[in-house]
């Protein structure tokens, strides 16, 4: 077993080594902020990841890009999780990470006993980022698939991942979660789910959340239940979590790429041996670029 996992994180970490390598040269990292003008012009940061080569190709009319949306945790930002969109970017999507909540907004205020503990209002405010991200991206990149998204997310942006999905199954390529913690998965089995687990006693699911295993099973739904810490799914997490999450991550890209609309048939969920690491408390800063667009 240990020699398997051995095998594992030496993969994972050709992996790493290779998302690195073509996020220095082969992959556009940009910032933008749209406003929304039927929400008082609020501002929605966007930072976008994209192979060069294949956008030069989109422009010529050659092919369409897929498109992955990424939604960050509570207080993080969106440029906190570059070791997942250059995954995406590196299979040829474009990679459009929102920043939800604002220095503006008023604190979020949790209450046990209501939907989602509460969360509902900043749940549905990251579905309209979402939507209205993708109508400006459309505008300034057009020449990718804004009608098939693959949604991914952590923690509260999970559950903003998984709530979009429920309320627009039709615009859902597939769906990728890392924690998210209070809206149950769509089992609809219209689309494809990888979701990774937590091992933190400091984040608890909520029950109802996670199907059982029958259910995962016949919906194509993949849970990968781990040993990693909640706050190690983002760039500031164990390089070991990181190059696990990015190998399998690639895998179940791969199968989703080469597949048809049908849902993945899976056996059972998987599971990671343990790793080491440690607590994190999210400080969030701000990113030190960013540009404005009118568009």
């Amino acid at each position: 077993m240990k020699r398997g996992i051995a095998v594992l994180l030496s993969v994972g970490a050709v992996f790493i080594a290779g998302y690195v390598t073509a996020s220095k040269w082969a992959i556009r990292h940009d910032a933008l902020i749209f406003y929304d003008p039927a929400r008082n012009n609020r501002p929605v940061p966007v930072y976008v990841a994209v192979r060069r080569d294949k956008e030069m190709q989109a422009d010529a009319g050659m092919i369409k890009l897929p498109v992955a949306i990424l939604n960050h945790g509570n207080t993080v930002k969106y440029t906190e999780y570059s070791f997942l969109a250059n995954v995406f970017a590196a299979r040829g999507y474009i990679v459009i990470s929102i920043q939800h909540d604002l220095p503006t907004d008023p604190p979020m205020v949790t209450k046990v006993g209501e939907l989602y503990v509460g969360r509902l209002k900043q749940i549905e405010r990251g579905v309209a980022n979402i939507k209205f991200a993708v109508r400006e991206m459309s505008k300034a990149e057009p020449n990718a698939d804004y009608d098939h998204l693959t949604v991914v997310g952590h923690s509260m942006g999970g559950d903003i991942t998984m709530y979009f999905a429920k309320q627009y199954p039709e615009r859902v390529r597939s769906v990728v979660t890392l924690d998210n913690l209070r809206v149950p998965f769509v089992t609809s089995g219209k689309f494809k789910i990888l979701s990774f687990r937590s091992h933190d006693p400091q984040f608890k699911t909520d029950p109802g959340v996670i199907p059982n295993d029958n259910v995962c099973e016949k919906e194509g739904i993949t849970v990968v239940r781990t040993q990693f810490q909640h706050n190690d799914m983002r760039d500031t997490g164990s390089e070991e979590a990181k190059v696990s999450i990015e190998g399998m991550l690639d895998k179940f890209l791969a199968d989703t790429d080469n597949a048809d609309s049908a849902p993945v048939q899976v056996k059972a969920p998987q599971v990671l041996a343990p790793g080491p690491v440690t607590p994190y408390v999210p400080v969030g800063q701000e990113p030190s670029k960013t540009k404005a667009a009118t568009r």
